[in-house]
């Protein structure tokens, strides 16, 4: 019997993992499209599964840039994240369309965006393309970048709030 929980944690990479670059490889070789995307997703929401499906569907291949604990904390302030990473990478790694989620610790996934190399960059709706960090790299390979809509209502910070308001 294969071991799924062995499945998911292998889907979970680092940026000093040298496998990302054998990965691409092997994926423009089967002309394979790359999308990537990044976040904190910090609490695990309909609005995060809803926005990453459609990620998954502009191409073959879903890459999730992780940032890691102390990336959310600059991000997001001092309280946060709730989860630490490897929860979050979790969470994330289980989602049947996510083919990889790759850590990292800057405040911005500009670095792992040169490394992965996406065909596709996908943020949410409350980016414009020239917000979108990232885009001019993606751009100058003559991949696509893509604003994908947010449900309104869903948010980690909305989440936290409704949750301080009922203790």
């Amino acid at each position: 019997m294969e071991d799924v929980l062995e499945k998911i944690q292998q889907k979970i990479l680092t940026v000093e993992n040298e496998d990302i670059e054998k990965l691409r490889h092997f994926w423009s070789f089967h002309n394979k499209k790359v999308v990537f995307t990044n976040g904190c997703f910090d609490i695990i929401h309909r609005g995060h599964v809803e926005y990453l499906a459609k990620a998954a569907s502009q191409g073959h291949i879903l890459i999730v840039g992780l940032n890691n604990d102390g990336s959310v904390k600059k991000v997001k302030g001092e309280n946060r994240p709730v989860q630490d990473e490897y929860s979050r990478a979790m969470a994330l790694a289980a989602m049947s369309f996510v083919t990889n989620v790759i850590l990292f610790e800057e405040d911005t996934p500009y670095n792992l965006i040169k490394i992965v190399k996406p065909d596709i960059l996908v943020k949410g709706g409350d980016y414009t393309e020239d917000e979108i960090i990232g885009s001019d790299l993606v751009k100058s390979r003559n991949g696509e970048v893509v604003s994908i809509p947010l449900i309104q209502g869903y948010s980690t910070s909305s989440i936290l709030k409704q949750i301080k308001s009922e203790l």
